[in-house]
């Protein structure tokens, strides 16, 4: 039991969610304690974000200092093919939505997310931590000897819940053997950073552009000063494309023709950062004396940006799930905060597997179909009735896609209803992503 009458709680990484929950559970009162390993990469999977994540950003205290380096994102373009091209606005769809997100250097938003941590009274231990099993105790993890050296503030005893917030590298799975289920795809991510680009011209600034080449997608994630430029393909294609990261991003560019008219004189002033195996999902994101969040849970895809909000919003309801142990500490044994947290992972588990649905309906074309479907309707004259049907269902894909309905059951109910009987003659497979 926790000693001092403060929850005692360690963090394992200062990620996006580990550095979010660490702020929750302090100003609640919680002795939090962050391991950081000051590892930060230049580029980082996750540079775009969705509407539902302002919100989020306010209620940490962070969104000024967020918005001071990044650019606004207004909404999101989905360039098809040379004479398809999809436009979405977010503020079209206010209030239902927040009317516009951010497009961000990960390295400084999530430095700022950890500073905020130590200026809520986190204690920030700058070490990697190191985990082990522990089968003759009430949990079943600690925190490894040296690990435990390493913050005094623990006083060498071993904190009420570890919690693993250390991204794909999964410490507490890895551990306990826990397995993972791994999604359809099997691409391969490479992007970089430009400077000297040529925006395209019929987007307005900040807009995210999403396009589909002759073999997997692309995008275009516009920050202040620079222009993110990523493919994701197959692992056939990638090899088609050159032996190494950097010959094939380069190819890419040069071989697709609207690419090349943004980056063809474009310098690139980053290494080319590599992505594998990212749709992947814990088989058990919790036990006595632990709790996964963030990408140490799930990641779902690159695809609509949803990763930095998922991570957030698990940091949010395990903060509110361990509520009735912030108030009274005492009662904070292995076994307690497993159940306590158990909801949550059943809960975030749905949700991200509604995401990946989502984004399924991209790779396999129904999504796009649907939206030519929509497009040809209108195009053949517009009364009112037809108007509002088309902005009613516009409304509902943008709730999902945005992060602020994803799990809503009529939303979802809709858009499998229209995937499956409203695509009016266009056939998915043209629409979909190779």
């Amino acid at each position: 039991m926790t000693r001092g009458g403060r929850l005692r709680v360690a963090v394992l990484g200062a990620g996006p969610a580990g550095s979010a929950l660490a702020i929750l559970l302090a100003r609640r009162g919680a002795e939090v304690t962050l391991f950081d390993d000051d590892r930060r990469p230049d580029l980082v999977v996750g540079e775009s974000l969705v509407p539902a994540v302002i919100p989020i950003l306010q209620r940490l205290g962070v969104e000024t200092e967020a918005a001071r380096f990044s650019r606004v994102k207004p909404g999101v373009s989905f360039v098809w093919s040379p004479t398809e091209r999809y436009r979405f606005a977010f503020a079209r769809f206010a209030p239902a939505i927040v009317p516009y997100a951010y497009n961000i250097p990960r390295p400084q938003f999530d430095e700022a997310l950890a500073t905020h941590a130590a200026a809520a009274g986190v204690i920030r231990v700058h070490v990697r931590a190191a985990l082990e099993t522990s089968p003759a105790g009430d949990a079943e993890v600690t925190l490894a000897g040296e690990t435990l050296a390493a913050a005094p503030s623990l006083d060498g005893r071993q904190p009420d819940l570890i919690v693993d917030a250390t991204g794909r590298a999964r410490l507490c799975a890895r551990v306990l053997e826990i397995g993972a289920d791994v999604g359809p795809r099997r691409d391969v991510a490479h992007f970089a950073h430009f400077e000297g680009f040529r925006w395209d011209e019929e987007e307005p600034a900040g807009q995210v552009l999403i396009g589909r080449g002759e073999a997997g997608w692309t995008w275009c994630i516009p920050l202040q000063e620079r222009l993110s430029i990523g493919i994701v393909v197959n692992s056939d294609a990638a090899a088609r494309l050159g032996h190494d990261p950097d010959e094939r991003l380069a190819n890419a560019i040069a071989q697709d023709p609207w690419l090349k008219s943004i980056a063809a004189d474009a310098t690139r002033v980053t290494r080319v950062a590599t992505y594998t195996n990212y749709q992947l999902i814990s088989r058990r994101a919790c036990g006595p004396g632990w709790v996964s969040v963030g990408d140490a849970f799930g990641f779902v895809d690159p695809m609509l940006s949803p990763g930095v909000f998922l991570a957030l919003r698990s940091a949010e309801l395990v903060a509110e799930a361990l509520a009735p142990f912030l108030e009274r500490p005492t009662l904070a044994t292995p076994a307690a905060l497993a159940a306590c947290v158990r909801p949550y992972a059943d809960g975030h588990r749905a949700t991200l597997a509604a995401w990946m649905s989502l984004v399924s309906t991209f790779y396999d074309g129904r999504m796009l179909a649907l939206m030519r479907a929509g497009h040809d309707w209108m195009s053949q004259g517009s009364g009112r009735f037809k108007q509002a049907m088309q902005d009613h269902i516009e409304r509902h894909i943008a709730m999902q896609a945005s992060g602020t309905a994803t799990t809503a059951r009529y939303s979802r109910a809709l858009l499998w209803t229209l995937g499956r009987y409203g695509l009016r003659g266009v056939a998915p497979a043209e629409m979909a992503i190779r």
